[in-house]
């Protein structure tokens, strides 16, 4: 069965959460091997994986979270908004795609990619500049967004509890 993307709603909270964190983990812990320190895992997906993060994303103006849903399973997620990162030419008005996670069975299909332009169509209906961050190590995700356009303008640490990754700053100019 294909996914479908859809805009997610507030019932998906506890599964998109639910799916946030597995796909957090498989991805840095599983995947890439960082050895956070259990605290500052459990206290950042405490936080940023949420269902009440996730409710208040949904709740937000001027952020959108969408699902890729499979049967009555979510298999990818998405968020943005506008941007914060720590850039000097970042712009509240600008768009930041704040998160893109696929589960690892569904990797490799297009997904990613389909989830990406729903997004960066959204982002363009709002303005002409789209940022993201990136994990410096994740090379797979880094061709992605360099493929949609993106080129690397900076870096910042990204904090998961007090562990600190090193995050690439990656901006695209539509038009």
């Amino acid at each position: 069965m294909t996914a479908v993307i859809r805009r997610a709603r507030s019932g998906d909270c506890i599964a998109l959460s639910r799916l946030a964190e597995t796909t957090f983990r498989e991805t840095f812990v599983d995947g890439f091997g960082i050895p956070y320190p259990p605290s500052d895992l459990a206290e950042f997906l405490a936080g940023a994986c949420s269902a009440r993060a996730f409710g208040a994303m949904l709740a937000a103006p001027g952020l959108a979270v969408w699902a890729a849903e499979d049967g009555e399973d979510l298999v990818a997620y998405a968020t943005a908004g506008p941007c914060v990162l720590p850039h000097p030419d970042a712009k509240p008005w600008d768009g930041e795609l704040k998160r893109l996670y696929i589960a690892r069975g569904r990797q490799g299909q297009g997904l990613g990619r389909a989830m990406l332009r729903t997004v960066l169509d959204w982002l363009e209906e709002r303005g002409e500049v789209q940022w993201v961050g990136v994990w410096s190590e994740n090379h797979r995700a880094q061709r992605l967004y360099t493929d949609a356009g993106f080129e690397k303008v900076g870096e910042y640490d990204f904090p998961v509890g007090r562990h600190l990754d090193r995050e690439f700053i990656l901006r695209r100019v539509s038009g």
